[in-house]
C-alpha cells in the first residue's frame, strides 16, 4: 500500500449479471460494506449501473467497462461517457486487455477514451500489462511503460486517475506473477506517475489485477504501492469479493 492512500478495490463484472442477479448480487456487497477501510466499486454491464444505484445506496461506487470517445453521435452500440455519467456512474474501465486485444484498440485511443471520460466527470480508471511474450522476453516493464505513456492524458493526475496493471496472461488464467514481480512493475508505474504528474502522481492509486482471489489478496495488497485490486471472476461471488476487500486492512 501507499501510505495516505485509500485503496480501491474493483470489481469487473464483464459480461455477465442480469437484473435480478445483478440486483442481489450489488445488495449483498453494499450490506458487508460497513467498516471496510477499502473504497468499493463495482463495473456491472451498462445495462445495469441505473438499475443498481439505489441498491448501492452511496456505499459502493458505479462503473462502466468502457466507453466511446465521442460525446454523441453516429456509433451503434456503443456508449458514451456522458451516458455512464447520466446512469449513475462514477468511474469508468479504460484499455482493458480484453479491450485492446479483442478490438484491437491502442493506447493512444484509450487516451481519447479517458479524455472524454474526464470531460463527463468520470474517474478513469486505465488499465495497462505485457502479453506473456513480452514478459518471456525482459520486456514487461518497457511495454507497460509505453502504454502508460501513451494512454495517460493530461488531466489524469489532477482528476485522481487510477492505473490498473493487469499482465495479460494472468487475467482469467489463475495464474499471477510472484510478488517480486508485482512490486517492481508498480515501482516502476509510481516512478512514471511521479515524473509525469507532479504532485499527484505519488498519491495516484495503482491497482492490481489478474486472478486476484481471497487466498492471495493479502499478500499482494501488502506489497509497496498496490493500493488496491480490479477483481474478475471474483467480483461475482459477494463475499469472494469482500474478503478481497477486508484484505486491504
Amino acid at each position: 500500500m501507499t501510505p495516505g492512500v485509500r485503496p480501491l478495490i474493483a470489481g469487473n463484472w464483464k459480461m455477465h449479471g442480469l437484473a435480478a442477479d445483478g440486483l442481489a448480487l450489488a445488495r449483498a456487497v453494499a450490506a458487508g460494506a460497513a467498516g471496510l477501510k477499502a473504497e468499493l466499486l463495482i463495473c456491472p454491464p451498462a445495462t445495469l449501473i441505473a438499475p443498481l444505484v439505489e441498491a448501492c445506496a452511496g456505499v459502493v461506487a458505479l462503473g462502466g467497462q468502457d466507453c466511446h470517445e465521442a460525446a454523441k453521435g453516429a456509433h451503434t452500440g456503443d456508449i458514451s461517457a456522458a451516458m455512464l455519467k447520466d446512469a449513475g456512474a462514477s468511474y469508468v474501465i479504460l484499455g482493458h486487455s480484453e479491450r485492446r486485444m479483442a478490438y484491437r484498440e491502442t493506447s493512444h485511443r484509450v487516451r481519447a477514451k479517458a479524455e472524454a471520460a474526464l470531460a463527463a466527470g468520470l474517474i478513469p480508471v486505465v488499465c495497462v500489462g505485457e502479453p506473456e511474450d513480452d514478459r518471456l522476453l525482459g520486456r514487461a516493464e518497457e511495454v507497460v511503460a509505453e502504454q502508460m505513456a501513451e494512454s495517460l492524458p493530461a488531466g489524469f493526475g489532477a482528476a485522481g486517475g487510477v492505473v490498473a496493471y493487469e499482465p495479460v496472461w494472468a487475467i482469467g488464467t489463475g495464474r499471477t506473477p510472484t510478488e517480486a514481480d508485482i512490486a517492481a512493475m508498480h515501482a516502476m508505474m509510481r516512478a512514471k506517475l511521479t515524473e509525469s504528474f507532479p504532485g499527484a502522481g505519488a498519491g495516484l492509486r495503482l491497482l492490481y489485477g489478474g486472478s486476484v482471489k481471497p487466498g492471495n489478496a493479502v499478500a499482494i495488497l501488502a506489497l509497496p504501492h498496490v493500493d488496491g485490486a480490479l477483481v474478475g471472476g471474483a467480483s461475482l461471488v459477494a463475499e469472494d469479493f469482500l474478503a478481497i476487500a477486508r484484505a486491504a486492512g
